[in-house]
C-alpha cells in the first residue's frame, strides 16, 4: 500500500501536528498522500477517536477503501493504533502486513406518514429516543412483518456487532464479536420487567420499530439517529424499517490480537 488519504479530526489533532508527521513519514518512504479521495487511494488513515471513524465510514460509504484509525481520543476501540505505535503501524501498512475486516452496516428507512424516505446507513447503531418532555415512548416492534412485542421505554437501540461496545453496552446489552453477522435490539430503561433484555436477531431479519401511543391525551415525538447523526423526527405511527445494508466498512487490522485481548486492554472488562 503506497497511496493514502489522511482524514483528521482537527479538534483532536489541534494544529495538525500528528497529521503532518504521518504525511512526512510516508512521503519520505516514497508514498503518496492525497488531499482528496479518488480512485487511486488505497487506504484511509483516520486520526481521532471512534466518533471520527464513524464519520469517515459514513463519508466514504461505498468507496470500498479500507480504513485504519489512530486513536487521539480516550477509548479508541475502533481506532486501534495508539500514538506511540504510529511508526510501526505505518511500516506495516507500506509493507502490506495487514488484514482487512469487513464490518456489516445497517440500513434504516424512515417511514413518515406512510411514505418511505431515503435510507440512512449506520456502522454502529440506529438509536430512537424521546424528544422534549420526559415522556416514555411506546414502541411496537415487528420482525419480518410479525408483531414481536411492545415496549414502554426511554429509547431503543438497534446495533451491529461493531456497535455492541457503544451505546448498546451502556444500556446493558451484550458485547458481540465484531465479525459476527447478527443484529442486536436493546431497550433503553424499559418500564416493564419482562421486556428489558436485548433480543438478538438474524442479519437477514427485517425489523420495524414503530412509534405507538402511550396515553390517550399525549402525543409521541421522538428522534431517530444514525451513528449519532442525521436526526429524523418521528411521530405516532411513524417507523424505522431496519435491515442489513448491502454496504460494509472495511477496517485494516495490523495484529492478530484476539477480540478478548482487545477488550481486556481497551475496556478492562474481561
Amino acid at each position: 500500500m503506497k497511496i493514502f488519504h489522511i482524514y483528521t479530526n482537527l479538534l483532536k489533532d489541534t494544529g495538525g501536528e500528528t497529521t503532518a508527521y504521518i504525511r512526512n513519514y510516508l512521503e519520505e518512504r516514497g508514498c503518496i498522500c492525497k488531499d482528496q479521495v479518488d480512485g487511486t487511494v488505497e487506504g484511509i488513515i483516520v486520526l481521532g477517536g471512534d466518533g471520527t471513524m464513524l464519520r469517515a465510514a459514513g463519508e466514504y460509504l461505498g468507496r470500498h477503501i479500507p480504513m485504519i484509525g489512530v486513536n487521539l481520543g480516550t477509548l479508541g476501540y475502533l481506532a486501534e493504533v495508539e500514538q506511540d505505535q504510529i511508526e510501526t503501524a505505518l511500516d506495516s501498512l507500506t509493507a502490506d502486513k495487514y488484514e482487512v475486516e469487513s464490518r456489516m452496516m445497517l440500513s434504516g428507512i424512515p417511514v413518515i406518514a406512510g411514505e418511505s424516505m431515503a435510507p440512512m446507513i449506520a456502522l454502529n447503531d440506529i438509536v430512537i429516543t424521546r424528544k422534549g418532555a420526559l415522556h416514555v415512548i411506546n414502541f411496537n416492534i415487528y420482525v419480518n412483518g410479525q408483531l414481536l412485542s411492545t415496549y414502554n421505554a426511554d429509547g431503543m437501540i438497534i446495533s451491529t456487532p461493531t456497535g455492541s461496545t457503544a451505546y448498546n453496552l451502556s444500556a446493558g446489552g451484550p458485547i458481540v464479536e465484531p465479525k459476527a453477522r447478527l443484529i442486536l435490539m436493546t431497550p433503553v430503561c424499559s418500564h416493564t420487567l419482562v421486556n428489558d433484555r436485548t433480543i438478538i436477531l438474524s442479519e437477514d431479519d427485517v425489523i420495524d420499530v414503530e412509534i405507538g401511543r402511550f396515553k390517550q391525551d399525549e402525543e409521541q415525538e421522538v428522534d431517530a439517529s444514525f451513528d449519532g447523526r442525521h436526526p429524523v423526527n418521528l411521530n405516532e405511527g411513524d417507523k424505522i424499517r431496519i435491515i442489513r445494508s448491502d454496504k460494509a466498512t472495511k477496517i485494516m487490522k495490523l495484529s492478530k490480537v484476539s477480540f478478548l485481548d482487545t477488550l481486556q486492554k481497551k475496556m478492562r472488562v474481561v
